[in-house]
């Protein structure tokens, strides 16, 4: 096994993406680390019954 290739990676520079509150990239990026902060909402609102009526209209896209 190639443990260089694992220890390199450690070695390297971490940058988070965070797909939830800003709060988490925000108390990230004040310990020094880069976060890239995901605006995404699940379709529909989360609304399940919705949902599904999409993804019978032939869902989103």
């Amino acid at each position: 096994m190639d443990c260089e290739k694992i220890l390199n990676l450690f070695r390297s520079e971490l940058v988070t993406v965070n797909v939830g509150p800003k709060l988490f990239a925000t108390a990230l990026e004040k310990q020094g680390y880069k976060a890239l902060q995901v605006e995404w909402k699940p379709i529909a609102g989360g609304d399940r019954e919705m949902q599904k009526i999409l993804d019978l209209l032939g869902g989103v896209d």
